[in-house]
């Protein structure tokens, strides 16, 4: 087997095991503190939304030294690293007191910063111009899997109940704390395997022909260069809205569905059930996608962002109709413009898997084509944008009603798909780019192949 595939195959399904663990969490968090604020008699005072966008916020902060830590340890060390911070994130439920809650919150989001810079990074070297594609939707959908299982144990544990007990919530987040290690032990495989092919075969797998290795103050200067390219300004338009609907499809949907008292006794489960099916459309995009890398080759990536777009602008109008506009913020059976229906609730949670997996899986993509030889640092600024816009949009949604939100979603969704049409007409029929930085008279032409 092709061992830069199998690095591939590998990382994902060490993500898939994390992240298993950590987005089932943030699913149903908002929700289990509510329950556990109530059984504290006042000695816990956490809020879920207020921990999420802590979480985002570190996160985005934490992404400037990122591609520092990065160089310094390696991408696979410091995906290690990173991924242990979630694990004690998660341990942190089975007894919530308010400062380990917080704290936790603060160490995730630097584990975040670090772990995602370190993926990025592990997967670019491991990828060139003509698997790049492929091993973005590889990954994508493996990682995506984790959407499955953590949620579908939710949807039969909690289903019938309005409340969540402590120990229903003891049991959660047992498991999910045992599935988080097992996902870095497999993490410590990764680096095991990685040490015995290089020893083995005299060459490195994190390092590569067409990326140089970077000293922690160049890692940094390196990601402050990038900015100056109009193409990375016009990029981070797209990665702000990926930022704004992760916290959508990530935190607030699932609430929302489980405070609609519309839907009786089964509110509560339905929550996992549209964590299931938003997993489903992730998976099902990440897939298709990952199959026509070597299409978008050929004709671009544009028409994927595009059904992405039509695909979240169809679901928010859909979620508009169907869902209270109070509904993110507390339980109620306020009317809404047509009857609540539980089947158009989870298809909905389709479709915005399905959308996400569309904008994400390109942008991987083209940072992977286009700055193939920063990679580091370009997928810092990635996550830097992503998780600012994902910590303030978990900041407003305690205080802003749904139909707010959708309007926020549908101008930025709209601004960052041109944005990256923009970027994308840069692209000739070799594949090159045209890179014009604000500092330069003549636009310089990236390949983003290895040949050239």
């Amino acid at each position: 087997m092709n061992w830069k595939l199998l690095n591939i195959i590998l990382v994902g399904f060490a993500f898939m095991l994390l992240f298993t663990a950590f987005q089932t969490s943030s699913m149903v968090q908002e929700s289990v503190i509510e329950g556990a604020v109530r059984q504290s008699n006042g000695t816990f005072k956490g809020k879920g939304y207020t921990s999420l966008a802590v979480i985002y916020a570190v996160f985005a902060t934490f992404n400037w030294a990122a591609p520092s830590i990065v160089a310094l340890l390696g991408p696979t060390v410091s995906m290690l690293s990173g991924g242990i911070t979630y694990a004690l994130f998660i341990a942190t439920f089975l007894k919530p007191m308010t400062w380990a809650f917080y704290t936790g919150s603060v160490l995730v989001g630097i584990g975040a910063a670090i772990i995602w810079t370190g993926q990025g990074n592990f997967q670019t070297i491991n990828s060139d111009d003509s698997t790049v594609g492929r091993n973005g939707g590889i990954f994508w959908a493996l990682m995506q899997c984790s959407l499955l299982f953590g949620n579908l144990y939710v949807y039969f544990q909690f289903r019938g109940k309005t409340t969540i007990s402590g120990s229903d919530r003891v049991k959660l987040y047992g498991v999910l704390t045992a599935t988080a290690l097992v996902g870095l032990g497999l993490m410590v495989v990764i680096i095991v395997l990685n040490v015995i092919l290089k020893r083995r075969r005299a060459e490195s797998f994190e390092d590569s022909e067409s990326e140089t290795p970077a000293t922690p103050i160049q890692a940094f200067l390196n990601s402050i260069k990038l900015l100056k390219t109009k193409q990375m300004l016009l990029l981070c338009v797209s990665f702000a809205y990926t930022g704004f609907e992760l916290t959508f499809f990530s935190g607030v949907y699932g609430t929302a569905v489980g405070h609609n008292q519309h839907f009786g006794s089964d509110g509560k489960s339905l929550i996992g059930l549209c964590g299931i099916f938003i997993g489903v459309g992730e998976i099902f995009g990440g897939g298709i996608f990952g199959i026509l890398g070597s299409t978008t080759r050929k004709y671009g990536r544009d028409p994927i962002i595009l059904f992405g777009y039509i695909c979240h602008m169809v679901t928010f109008f859909l979620i508009f109709l169907n869902q209270p506009f109070n509904s993110p913020i507390t339980d109620t059976s306020d009317p809404t413009y047509i009857k609540p229906n539980k089947i158009l609730a989870v298809a909905c949670a389709f479709l915005l898997g399905l959308g996400d997996s569309s904008f994400n899986t390109q942008i991987y993509s083209i940072l992977g084509s286009l700055y193939s030889e920063q990679s580091a640092p370009a997928f810092a600024l990635f996550k830097f944008f992503q998780s600012a816009t994902a910590a303030a949009a978990f900041f407003y949604s305690n205080v802003l009603e749904l139909h707010w939100q959708l309007l926020i979603l549908v101008v930025t969704g709209t601004c960052g798909t041109i944005s990256f049409f923009i970027v994308e007409q840069k692209r000739d029929s070799r594949g090159c780019y045209q890179l014009i930085r604000e500092d330069d008279d003549e636009p310089e032409v990236i390949r983003p192949s290895i040949e050239a």
